[in-house]
């Protein structure tokens, strides 16, 4: 009897990976309730006004996710299901329970009737009675699962699966949100999801890409049915895709004659940082053909931007074919896309780049499909800082431009002032707007100085969405350079990995007339290249991040956040960071940055035994600088890598906390079912084999395999009948 439990346990467990040791499966364990929620990818990323849309999330540390977070208002969300990496063991139980039920259901046998077992809902409760799922609804949950299953993933960070309904109301306002899921664990960080106008379609979403072998390429490849290699659209639309390596998606359309259609792009916006990935983000080109194949357009980026617009004219009536790729031929399932086609109002830029707060500012727009367009005036009251404008045609919102606001003078740019000689006279201080409006052009300032003062400048450009790479230079009057500056490293900057602003702060060395020279290092220029130039004495300021954007505190305790410094105009005064209190159950100790510091780590402590929902908080910044008290509100970020090596803090809109104690357990999915007979007499005996040799399993062993199975039960993978059956084995092993 012994030899055949013996090798019925070999059976039953078979391919399980030895533990080393209780402990270390312990540690294991404790490892992945430490781990922070995280999601690499949404698809689609956006849905139309009105819509429900059911999404997808890939990432890792998602176990038991409970909740989904839309920043503004009109979008809710709801959780379906989530989908946990499968261990080999786990698939072949669920492989196994599929052929038992396909051979209990015979070729055409119907789902069987619903029977009862004993089930309970906790240790506590009393016993009670549930019916079983049917067969065919178990089948078909099962063969779900397995199409979704991939043993070897091409990114293992993004393979677990969350699977959430929206609802976007009709009213929704559109333009991008931020979408975060909950687990009982804590907040993830936060993904771009957009609220859309156009109608949507969303191709069927793509399966976990498996990892590319050497010489074996190939075999990764996606398999597209030839009915899905080219789809047919009506314009105006929005499509959202996912790219595989080596794939193209194609879109056939009719246009006339004559129509201004406008392409947008948003993929590298989408999933900003792809770690394992050079570039380190899909970077999508556009290929537009005629209906015989002939390319009539290409666009491979907008500007700086990786991801393209594509603006065409039609020259006759016709059908159109829009092709989608990467530009080399990458792709898995984070290669996520959005398109919109149509005539769309587009704007390419706004003059002047900004405003004095208060001012009335009506700034000209240029683009496409601007006739008849309405740009929506900076908000009432706004503080210094940027805003965001879009213009209004037929109902139908552009892409949002950036605009400025501050505090100083406003002044034009008038040329023609392209030397020392027709330099434009200005008095301090002031923030010039003006254009490097044609190649090789140079705008030129003259101002009076004295001996010693200090005298900063500062480009508004790339910041503003301009294409200009601007380079500044300070001269007296004998042509002599006094100070230069092509780029400075902009802790800001988020998205942009090439910090194109210019900056210098500079010390007068006589009473007399300087000049500030301004121009594109690329010696380009346009109607598009506009600037803001700022002209004055050292404005001393600074800026915070902190990282993350969302933290788990567990029952009664603290944890830490790091809060980066930025310090302008020569600022290097000390810098008091705390915590601006929404409750009194959360504080933390001011920390001082000092001058020499750029980052510190600010511990946050909480009274509160548990949150049910996660909480916003707030930190702050105090300094003294030229006599003035600053304070400025640290923004939330999130510390991504691109490229295997590069590190980018990109802004997110809110710094999220959970409190995690026993309320924070995930509720129990499916109440384990309870035998109701005892076990055969055979199940009690034990795994020794003949007397004297060893224990063919170790209690480690053992207990990782119930809890496989109790795993894959709660998950609804496993009929009652059958989990009772594989617990008896192993209840007869030990």
């Amino acid at each position: 009897m012994n030899r055949l439990l013996h090798r019925a346990g070999r059976r039953i467990l078979r391919g399980i990976v030895p533990m080393a040791s209780a402990a270390g499966l312990a540690l294991g364990f404790q490892a992945q309730a430490q781990q922070r929620p995280y999601i690499g990818y949404v698809y689609p990323a956006g849905g139309q006004q009105g819509a429900k849309v059911q999404i997808r999330l890939g990432g890792q540390g998602l176990d038991d996710v409970c909740g989904v977070l839309v920043t503004g208002a009109g979008v809710t969300g709801r959780v379906v299901d989530y989908y946990r990496r499968l261990n080999p063991q786990e698939n072949q139980l669920i492989n196994e329970q599929l052929r038992e039920l396909r051979k209990a259901a015979g070729p055409a046998a119907p789902a069987r009737s619903a029977r009862a077992v004993a089930v309970r809902a906790s240790d506590r409760a009393p016993l009670r009675l549930a019916p079983a799922e049917p067969t065919g609804a178990l089948m078909a949950r099962i063969e779900k699962r397995l199409r979704e299953h991939v043993a070897t993933p091409a990114c293992v960070s993004i393979a677990n699966l969350a699977f959430i309904d929206l609802t976007i109301t009709p009213n929704a306002e559109p333009g991008e949100r931020e979408i975060r899921l909950v687990t009982p664990r804590g907040v993830s960080n936060p993904l771009p999801f957009h609220v859309g106008q156009l109608a949507e379609l969303t191709r069927k979403p793509m399966a976990t890409a498996t990892i590319q072998l050497l010489g074996k390429e190939e075999l990764a490849l996606r398999k597209r049915p030839p009915e899905e290699l080219e789809v047919r659209i009506d314009l105006p639309c929005t499509l959202n895709g996912q790219i595989a390596s080596g794939e193209v998606n194609r879109y056939r359309f009719a246009a006339r004659r004559g129509q201004r259609l406008v392409i947008t792009t948003l993929a590298r916006q989408l999933v900003p940082y792809i770690a394992d990935a050079v570039p380190g983000w899909f970077q999508p080109v556009l290929t537009l053909r005629d209906a015989r194949g002939k390319e009539l357009a290409f666009e491979d980026d907008f500007r700086f931007k990786p991801d393209p617009v594509l603006r065409f004219e039609a020259p006759r009536d016709g059908e159109y074919v829009l092709e989608i790729a990467d530009a080399i031929y990458r792709g898995r399932e984070d290669f996520v896309y959005r398109l919109s086609i149509g005539e769309l109002p587009f704007l390419s830029s706004l003059f002047p780049l900004g405003a004095r707060t208060g001012a009335p500012s009506t700034p000209a727009m240029t683009g496409w499909n601007l006739d008849q367009a309405r740009l929506a005036a900076p908000p009432a009251g706004a503080s210094p800082g940027l805003c965001w404008l879009s213009a209004t045609r037929d109902k139908l919102v552009s892409n949002p431009m950036p605009f400025a606001l501050g505090t100083l003078p406003e002044h034009l740019e008038k040329e023609t002032n392209n030397g020392a000689d027709t330099a434009q006279k200005v008095v301090l201080p002031l923030v010039v707007n003006g254009r490097i409006d044609r190649p090789d052009d140079w705008d030129v300032f003259e101002f009076t100085g004295a001996a010693g003062s200090l005298i900063a400048a500062e480009v508004q450009a790339r910041r503003l969405d301009s294409p200009l790479d601007s380079v500044i230079k300070l001269t007296d009057a004998s042509g002599r350079v006094l100070a230069f500056n092509d780029d400075r490293e902009d802790l800001g900057a988020g998205l942009h990995t090439h910090s194109a602003d210019s900056w210098f702060m500079a010390r007068l060395p006589a009473d007399g007339v300087y000049f500030v020279h301004i121009g594109d290092t690329a010696r380009q220029g346009g109607d598009d290249y506009g600037y803001r130039l700022r002209l004055s004495a050292p404005q001393p300021d600074f800026e915070l991040r902190v990282v993350p954007s969302s933290i788990a505190l567990r029952g009664r305790s603290s944890t830490t956040v790091t809060v980066f410094a930025q310090r302008m105009d020569g600022f290097s005064g000390p810098i008091q960071l705390s915590l601006r209190q929404p409750l009194n159950s959360f504080s933390a100790a001011p920390v001082t940055l000092a001058s020499t510091q750029t980052a510190a780590r600010l511990t946050i402590r909480t009274t509160l035994p548990a949150t049910a929902q996660p909480v916003d908080l707030s930190i702050v910044g105090a300094a003294q600088a030229g006599g003035r008290r600053i304070v400025r509100q640290a923004v939330p970020a999130e510390d991504r890598m691109q490229a295997f090596l590069w590190r980018h803090l990109v802004p997110a809109r809110d710094l999220k906390a959970m409190v995690l104690g026993a309320g924070n357990t995930a509720p129990a999915k499916r109440p384990l079912p309870q035998p109701t007979t005892a076990p055969p007499a055979a199940t009690t005996a034990s795994s020794t084999g003949s007397a004297g040799s060893p224990p063919a399993f170790t209690k480690a062993q053992v207990a990782g395999r119930l809890r496989q199975l109790r795993l894959l039960y709660e998950d609804g993978f496993l009929s009652s009948e059958f989990y009772l059956r594989k617990v008896a084995e192993c209840e007869a092993v030990q």
